[in-house]
């Protein structure tokens, strides 16, 4: 029985559901609005796992264009039946405002990494989807019910409705089945049935420092649900100083080895020294993570051991340890004609036209396209930040001939809170290293005045990020060899959930390459290699 260290699933990982198909586990997390869409990982002893599928891969199944920082993919969840694979998501078109414009689908597959399906439409009537697959061969859909009424708490409920597999739609009368705690902000359904009883699985008190799950069961399928009597489930709202905080949003799974466990959001604040404790709790730049607790059960109610906080080191289960390869090189030489799975582009798959394997083999080609602040075409692909001391490192040929047009090196949150350092152009100096910063929307660019000039012999220049917990710096070289530092140090909070104004703070830090001509040209950069290595 190995022990399991938490979190399991580092970095930007959030909102799991776990899914046992025989021996094996998968749990599938949020990518909100980055493509492709959701993220399937996949384990044979719920403690080594590995990036194995991100199934909503075609414009046809999700299309965000122009989506807002923080909308698309919310709270997939990934079931199993009839020998086929169900994955149901919303795509989330408004995070401000009165409104949460929510549109729900399902797609299957009878493999995990195989292709999936066409997307079914099931609703838009609020968030969280999840779908039940009861003992009788009914299929029931759950969903938070969104009311945009001013006065009212936007949290109407959980409502459930039964879904028609042969006809593809729902189907019959839809009923509020539980309102939540006086927690409120009641989310993130999913329905079980074990020993006679349905239970439903929620989230409620938002998903920052008060988050928690809730737990609540019943005879009958509508209703009515009695809450766990020392809910919530779990939670670290009243534990300050532990070290996974905002647990909550979870969900259960039953080993084949007939043990139960409990996969739920967390985050990691990095410590502040001088700063009070209680209010704010911090700052999470790996964004919100997935973390395992073991379950016990008392009188028919699960219990999360040693308490209803998180644990940061649980016994695992009774199964042989099983590792895996590295699901992503420390060094990807883009010698493959495919994307690895870990890099992902904003809101839409970029085409040939925008990101090439093949134009220049052994590179990564990207064509200049729109600024870091669009929420429409982005030529910029990225990989969750994981680790909080990590080196990134890349190698670009690029030749501007207008101050439009740049590409480097990019650490990111969201449109309105990066970090860019890239080759331009200046009209006295020629090819320049530069940097470029956006703050909450404000705009600077420290080196002013103090660019760096490109040797124009030099037909590469290496950049470099390195994160080192609380701060990150920019390093270059002209030959591979002699790097200089960058004299701008950045903090790291700044790429946090905490940090950001605005509806949407759900994502995590990212770092990447990028090329943007905003001239419309569409003048492409080179990147030989991309380097991840943690130093932790």
């Amino acid at each position: 029985m190995a022990t399991i260290r938490n979190p399991i699933l580092t970095g930007f990982n959030p909102d799991p559901s776990i899914c046992r198909v025989g021996e094996d586990y998968y749990i599938a997390v949020s990518t909100f609005e980055w493509f492709p869409g959701v993220g399937i990982y996949h384990s044979k002893d719920l403690k080594n796992w590995r990036l194995a599928a991100r199934p909503v891969n075609r414009l046809s199944q999700l299309n965000m264009l122009g989506n807002p920082d923080s909308g698309g993919v919310w709270a997939p969840q990934l079931s199993h039946s009839d020998g086929q694979f169900y994955l149901i998501y919303s795509d989330i078109k408004v995070t401000d405002g009165q409104w949460k414009d929510s549109h729900n689908y399902l797609i299957t597959c009878d493999t995990i990494d195989g292709e999936w399906s066409e997307a079914i439409y099931m609703n838009s009537s609020g968030f969280d989807p999840s779908l039940f697959h009861d003992e009788d061969g009914k299929k029931w859909f759950v969903n938070m019910l969104w009311d945009h009424r001013v006065g009212h708490h936007n949290f109407y409920g959980i409502v459930l409705q039964e879904y028609s597999h042969e006809q593809q739609k729902l189907v019959g009368k839809k009923e509020v089945i539980f309102k939540g705690t006086d927690v409120k902000l009641t989310e993130a359904p999913h329905l079980y049935k074990w020993n006679g009883y349905y239970y439903l699985l929620t989230a409620e008190g938002g998903t920052k420092y008060d988050h928690q799950a809730t737990i609540a069961r019943s005879k009958n399928i509508n209703g009515p649900y009695e809450v766990h009597p020392e809910n919530p489930l779990i939670t670290s709202f009243p534990y300050p100083r532990n070290p996974l905080q905002k647990a909550g949003h979870a969900s259960i799974v039953q080993t084949h080895t007939d043990e139960w466990f409990l996969v739920h959001l967390t985050g990691r604040p990095l410590s502040r020294e001088g700063q009070a404790l209680l209010d704010p709790r911090g700052y999470c730049p790996l964004g919100r993570e997935t973390a395992i607790q073991r379950l016990e059960w008392k009188e028919d109610w699960p219990y999360v051991v040693g308490g209803n906080q998180p644990s940061l080191e649980i016994e695992g289960p009774a199964i042989g340890e099983v590792k895996w390869d590295p699901d992503y090189p420390e060094k990807d030489d883009f010698d493959s004609e495919v994307l690895n799975l870990n890099f992902n582009t904003l809101r839409i798959p970029l085409g040939e036209d925008i990101v090439s394997l093949k134009d220049n083999p052994g590179h990564l080609r990207l064509y200049g396209r729109e600024s870091l602040t669009s929420k429409f075409t982005q030529a910029f692909v990225a990989r969750r930040w994981q680790h909080f001391n990590f080196r990134a490192e890349t190698k670009v040929a690029f030749n501007p001939e207008s101050f439009q047009q740049s590409a480097g090196l990019v650490n990111y949150y969201n449109t309105e809170n990066w970090t860019s350092f890239h080759i331009s152009w200046h009209e006295e100096k020629g090819r320049i290293l530069e940097l470029m910063t956006c703050d909450n929307f404000t705009f600077d660019m420290p080196l002013k005045g103090q660019e760096i000039v490109v040797p124009e012999e030099v037909e590469y220049v290496y950049m470099r990020s390195d994160v080192k917990t609380d701060t990150y710096v920019y390093s270059y070289s002209f030959d591979g060899e002699n790097w200089t530092e960058v004299p701008v140090t950045f903090e790291s909070y700044k790429l946090s959930d905490d940090y950001i104004q605005g509806g949407g703070f759900f994502t995590g830090a990212f770092v990447g390459m990028r090329c943007q001509d905003t001239s419309g040209e569409s003048l492409h950069a080179d990147f030989d290699y991309f380097t991840y290595k943690p130093e932790e």
